[in-house]
């Protein structure tokens, strides 16, 4: 690709942590990367000023959402994606796959495509390969997903074999119909936690050649140490010189052990889905923010945060607002949560290339916690 590139600059001794710089048209990202998740062209209670000041560089946008309301064609015609939402950074779409398999009530699927009904007004659409990498060809995101299968979890060998292939056959299609050379295509792996399929799907991937490779179909359910298995597997065979995408995941222990397993890329709706509901992330682990505790506490969510919520505003204020029902609280707690998943990123970078990556844990307690920890 002419405007983008990606390159490895250091490696963690201690495991296969490692720090990179993707360069795409609309700039550059340091990895290993959390992208925030604006699934109709919106990061949720954030204006995209405030989603630059959080220290994100990249953000997600949905093709299956956004094809929906208001359609590719009239994106296309106000200026493109990112003049569209106004955001000046770097974009990556999700094909649709998995919102058409998980939110479309599906009439039928075979080896050419999916035929399912909108859940916003039952309407019968149809998205296939072709149509799918058209639609993001037109959105104009600096990534762009190859349509896939994802399959739920649990499901009989039978269905996820079926999903593995047509993983692979849409993938083939996609590069086909991709027509834009200032757009990275990324092929996804699937195979559940099965290490066979997932194997040969990577394998069979690599062969059709893409410009990145992202992990599709975990944190739907398996246990965290299924998923890093899953991932212990498949990252090796992925080539050294291309992006490495987690996609869906995750909880801050999900992204240590995800970017010690080699991974370079994140997305999860999870900062601002748990911001909206009085949920706040800390080093120490999760507070929330409508418990009685807060009610006269005069300290910030946490000490040393640079957020606007952290310079601002005290614990008790921020409860006062979710418990009155305003919308700034989640909006707070929203920038605060971004901003802390961002700040766990960086300070990955920073230790990645010394071979410190492993005294994570003593900064940030809340990567050994699991995902039923709350502090407060």
């Amino acid at each position: 690709m002419s405007d983008t590139e990606f390159s490895v600059s250091h490696r963690d001794q201690h495991c296969q942590a490692r720090r990179g710089r993707l360069v795409t048209p609309h700039g550059a990202v340091e990895t290993p990367a959390f992208m925030p998740v604006g699934t109709c062209g919106s990061v949720k209670g954030v204006t995209p000023a405030q989603l630059g000041e959080t220290g994100a560089q990249i953000m997600l946008a949905n093709t299956y959402h956004l094809q929906l309301r208001p359609g590719a064609d009239v994106v296309a015609e106000l200026g493109g994606l990112h003049r569209f939402i106004g955001w000046d950074g770097p974009i990556l779409t999700d094909s649709g796959g998995y919102q058409v398999f998980s939110l479309g009530q599906i009439n039928s699927i075979d080896d050419d495509g999916v035929v399912f009904k909108s859940h916003i007004d039952g309407a019968t659409l149809r998205l296939d390969p072709e149509r799918a990498t058209q639609i993001q060809n037109t959105l104009g995101a600096d990534i762009i997903m190859a349509f896939d299968q994802c399959p739920p979890l649990p499901c009989d060998r039978e269905t996820l074999v079926a999903a593995v292939e047509r993983t692979v056959r849409w993938a083939a299609r996609c590069k086909e119909a991709h027509r834009r050379e200032d757009q990275l295509l990324f092929g996804i792996v699937q195979g559940g936690v099965d290490h066979e399929q997932r194997r040969g799907c990577a394998g069979r991937l690599i062969d059709i050649g893409f410009d990145g490779y992202a992990v599709g179909g975990l944190s739907v359910g398996e246990s965290h140490d299924e998923m890093i298995d899953t991932l212990e597997q498949v990252v090796p065979i992925l080539p050294a010189g291309q992006p490495r995408y987690l996609m869906g995941v995750g909880m801050p222990r999900d992204l240590y052990a995800s970017v010690r397993a080699g991974i370079d890329m994140f997305d999860c709706v999870l900062p601002t889905r748990n911001g909206r509901n009085a949920c706040v992330f800390t080093p120490g682990g999760l507070l929330k923010m409508r418990n009685e505790v807060h009610r006269l506490c005069d300290d910030p969510l946490q000490a040393g945060c640079p957020c606007y919520a952290c310079g601002r505003f005290s614990r008790g204020y921020i409860r006062h607002l979710f418990m009155a029902g305003e919308m700034l609280g989640p909006t707070l707690a929203s920038i605060h949560n971004l901003t802390f998943y961002q700040r766990l990123m960086s300070r990955m970078r920073e230790l990645i290339p010394n071979g410190e990556l492993a005294t994570i844990p003593r900064e940030f307690p809340i990567v050994t916690l699991g995902s039923e920890h709350n502090s407060a």
